[in-house]
């Protein structure tokens, strides 16, 4: 196992954290792509469909924030 000096790690895991808000942004970007596309898709099939869709919906936006925020925690 080679040793890495502390200043390098130290500079890498800053890039590390400037990136990650970057990529949560993208993520969250293309969720809400996803998701403005579905109602969409959602809305011309009808009434019926329309409000099964945003009951899984809402459950699954429920869902993944309460993944965030379990996973926040550690």
């Amino acid at each position: 196992m080679v040793a890495v000096p502390e200043e390098r790690r130290l500079a890498a895991d800053a890039i590390v954290g400037l990136l990650l808000p970057i990529w949560q942004l993208v993520i969250g970007g293309l969720v809400l792509l996803a998701l403005v596309m579905s109602v969409r898709r959602l809305a011309r099939r009808g009434p019926t469909r329309m409000t099964t869709g945003l009951l899984v919906t809402a459950a699954a936006i429920v869902g993944l924030a309460l993944i965030g925020v379990f996973l926040e925690g550690h």
